[in-house]
C-alpha cells in the first residue's frame, strides 16, 4: 500500500500543475487591474492623484513588486505581426486595444507610431497650467478653459483604449473642435496633427498577411506564472513574494492583507465545523441506513424514508433562520447564541485546542450550525447506506453465514457492514474539500467567521486573489479526498489490495 501511495502522490503533480494553470487562467482573465484594485484598497486612489507622476511610481513599483511587469507565461504563441514585448503597457484596456489593432492592421510598427503619438498628446495636455494661462490672458474663462482641456483628456484616453470605427471618428471630430490655433491650446496642435498621420498610415501600410503567420515567443522563467508559483524560489531577485508552492496566494484586493494569513485564520473553523458535522452525520446516518435496510419495506423503514426526505427538502437557509427564530431569540427561547462562536469577553486566547473549560465556552455556540449542517446528509448517507446493505446481504457470503448458525447481529454487523460501507466512502471523497469551504450560506447566517463568510465577503468584492486560493485549495483536497477514499477501500474490503 505504501508503494501505491507514493505512486498517487507523485501523480499529484500533474494534477496540481493542471490546477494552479486553471487558476492563474482565472485571475488573470478577471475584470480589472490587480495594481488599481490594489491601490484603491489602501486608499491611494483619486481623481487629482490618478494623473499624478508619483502615483504612477508607486504603481509601476507595485507591477516589480508581484511580477505584473513580466510576460504572462514561459512562452507565447501569437502571429508575425504581434509584439513580443506588448505586457509591457501596463494599462490593460490599452494593452487590448493594442492587440485589435495589430490583429486588424497586422503591422506593429506602425500601431507603434500611432500609440506614441497618442501618448505624446496626452502628456503634452496633462502638463498644460490653466493658472499660468489665465494670468497671462485675463480674459480666458477659466471654467471654460478647464472643461475644454478635461474634454480633449477624455477624448485621447478614448482613442488609447477604443478601436472601433464610429468611436474612433468620434473622438477625432471632438478634437478637431477643442484643438486648432484659435483655441486656448495652440501648443496641442502640432501633436494632435502627428495622431491623425499615425492613424492614416495604419490604413495604408496595412499588412493583414502577417498575422496568418505562426510566431512562437520564449521567456523562459521570468514569467508571471512562475513568479506566481514559485516566486523567488528559483528568481535571482529579492521579493517578498513566496509562490503558491509555499502558501504565498498574494494579498486581497479588499484590505490588502496576505491572503494566506486570512485563509489559515478562517480554515481551522470551517474545518472543525465540517469535521464535526461529517462526524455526527455518519454516526446517525450508518445506523439508520442498517436498520432500514434490515428492516426492509417495512412500515418502520417507509417512515424512517418519509421523515428523512421531508428533512432533505427543507433548504438549510430555512432550517438555520428557524433554528435562530425559535432558540437563539430573547422572545421566545434564548437557549443558544445567535452568532459567533465565542463570546470574546469571556474567551481566554491561551486555552488550548481540547481545553475543557474551551469546549464548554464554545459549544453553545456550535449546536445550532452543526444542526443546520448535518440535517440534510441523513436522508442522502442513510439511504445510500441501506442500498450498500440491501446488495450485501443477498450476497451468498452472508446466507453461508447465517446457515452456519452465526448470530443475526454477527452477520449484519462483521460480515455485511464493511462491504457495505464502499459507497459510504465513495461520498466522503466528495465531502472531505467541503471541510475547508463550509457552508456560505449556513456561516453568514450565523455570522461564523469562517472560509464561507471569508468566499461570500470575496465574491462580493471581486477579491479575485481570494477567490483563487479557495479554488486552488479545493482542488488540492479533492485530490487528497479521493486518495484517502481508495485506501479505505483497502482497509474495509480485503478483497481490495493495491500493489
Amino acid at each position: 500500500m505504501l508503494k501505491y501511495t507514493l505512486k498517487r502522490l507523485l501523480a499529484f503533480i500533474p494534477m496540481i500543475i493542471v490546477i494552479s494553470l486553471i487558476a492563474f487562467i482565472i485571475s488573470i482573465n478577471a475584470p480589472g487591474d490587480p495594481v488599481e484594485s490594489l491601490t484603491k484598497a489602501a486608499g491611494n486612489e483619486g481623481g487629482a492623484e490618478k494623473q499624478s507622476g508619483t502615483a504612477k511610481k508607486d504603481k509601476q513599483k507595485l507591477r516589480k513588486k508581484w511580477g505584473l511587469d513580466l510576460p504572462l507565461f514561459y512562452f507565447s504563441v501569437s502571429d508575425m505581426a504581434s509584439c513580443d514585448t506588448l505586457y509591457k503597457v501596463q494599462d490593460r484596456d490599452q494593452r487590448q486595444n493594442l492587440e485589435s489593432l495589430i490583429h486588424e492592421f497586422g503591422n506593429w510598427v506602425a500601431v507603434d507610431n500611432y500609440y506614441k503619438s497618442l501618448l505624446n498628446l496626452q502628456k503634452e495636455q496633462q502638463n498644460i497650467n490653466i493658472e499660468s494661462m489665465c494670468e497671462q490672458d485675463t480674459t480666458l474663462d477659466k471654467n471654460k478653459v478647464n472643461e475644454d482641456l478635461n474634454q480633449i483628456g477624455f477624448n485621447i484616453v478614448g482613442l488609447l483604449e477604443e478601436n472601433k470605427k464610429e468611436l474612433v471618428d468620434d473622438k477625432f471630430k471632438n478634437l478637431d473642435k477643442l484643438i486648432s490655433s484659435d483655441t486656448y491650446f495652440p501648443s496641442l496642435v502640432s501633436l494632435h496633427n502627428n495622431v491623425k498621420f499615425n492613424h492614416k498610415l495604419l490604413f495604408i501600410k496595412e499588412t493583414n498577411w502577417k498575422t496568418y503567420i505562426p510566431s512562437i515567443n520564449w521567456y523562459g522563467i521570468n514569467s508571471q506564472y512562475h513568479w506566481w508559483v514559485f516566486g523567488d524560489f528559483f528568481h535571482w531577485e529579492e521579493t517578498e513574494r513566496k509562490g503558491i508552492i509555499r502558501g504565498d496566494f498574494g494579498v486581497s484586493y479588499k484590505d490588502s492583507q496576505p491572503i494566506k494569513n486570512k485563509i489559515w485564520n478562517k480554515v481551522g473553523i470551517s474545518f472543525t465545523l465540517s469535521l464535526l458535522s461529517i462526524l455526527i452525520a455518519y454516526l446517525i446516518s450508518i445506523p439508520i441506513g442498517i436498520y432500514s435496510a434490515y428492516k426492509k419495506n417495512s412500515k418502520t423503514d417507509k417512515g424512517i424514508s418519509i421523515v428523512l426526505f421531508m428533512l432533505y427538502s427543507l433548504p438549510s437557509f430555512f432550517v438555520g433562520t428557524v433554528l435562530l427564530l425559535f432558540f437563539a431569540n430573547p422572545d421566545t427561547l434564548l437557549w443558544f447564541p445567535e452568532s459567533g462562536i465565542k463570546d470574546p469577553l469571556n474567551y481566554n486566547p491561551d486555552w488550548s485546542i481540547f481545553n475543557w473549560e474551551r469546549i464548554q465556552h464554545q459549544l453553545p455556540y456550535l449546536v445550532l450550525p452543526l444542526i443546520t449542517y448535518t440535517y440534510g446528509s441523513f436522508a442522502f448517507l442513510s439511504r445510500i447506506m441501506r442500498v450498500g446493505m440491501i446488495e450485501v446481504v443477498s450476497q451468498d457470503y452472508i446466507r453461508t453465514a447465517r446457515a452456519k448458525g452465526l448470530s443475526e447481529k454477527k452477520v449484519i454487523l462483521k460480515h455485511a457492514l464493511r462491504n457495505s460501507l464502499l459507497p459510504i466512502i465513495t461520498v466522503f471523497a466528495a465531502i472531505f474539500p467541503m471541510s475547508v469551504g463550509g457552508s456560505i450560506i449556513i456561516e453568514v447566517i450565523f455570522s461564523i467567521p469562517g472560509m464561507g463568510t471569508e468566499m461570500f465577503n470575496a465574491i462580493l468584492n471581486y477579491d479575485y486573489p481570494m477567490i483563487t486560493a479557495f479554488f486552488t485549495l479545493i482542488g488540492f483536497l479533492t485530490m487528497i479526498g479521493y486518495l484517502v477514499a481508495d485506501l479505505l477501500y483497502a482497509v474495509v474490503d480485503p478483497r481490495i489490495s493495491f500493489k
